[in-house]
């Protein structure tokens, strides 16, 4: 082999594993942004552009961002949409959330509970 074909394999091989690393990564961030969570808890604080919820048994407190119009509010069964204005300090709340926009929890869905901590209307 002369020195110039072991050039060529070795950028080859160097371009094969940088693709590789960078394919490796891209399916590691395109699953964490698939992972949604749910916390329970009673609503501390609530903004336009926020939601503090604490859960009552732990007392660990979690802030959720709301995105400009966030709309999705619903009842305990999915089937009632709120206004945002009905989440009200003092309620208690279970938050859909990811962690897709700069790894801050990020609100996608809030359920309206009963004060048991349990979906309002269930059987």
């Amino acid at each position: 082999m002369t020195q110039s074909s072991l050039t060529r394999s070795a950028l080859a091989l160097v371009t094969t594993l940088a693709l590789a690393t960078g394919l490796v990564w891209a399916l590691a961030q395109t699953a964490r942004a698939a992972t949604t969570w749910t916390f329970y808890g009673i609503t501390v604080h609530v903004s336009t552009n926020n939601i503090k919820v604490q859960d009552p048994r732990t007392k660990q407190v979690m802030s959720f961002l709301l995105v400009p119009k966030f709309d999705q509010v619903f009842s305990a069964n999915g089937k009632t949409t709120y206004q945002m204005g009905k989440v009200k300090a003092g309620q208690y709340v279970a938050v859909v959330y990811d962690r897709k926009a700069l790894g801050g929890a990020h609100a996608d869905k809030i359920y309206l509970m009963d004060n048991a901590n349990e979906k309002i209307g269930a059987q």
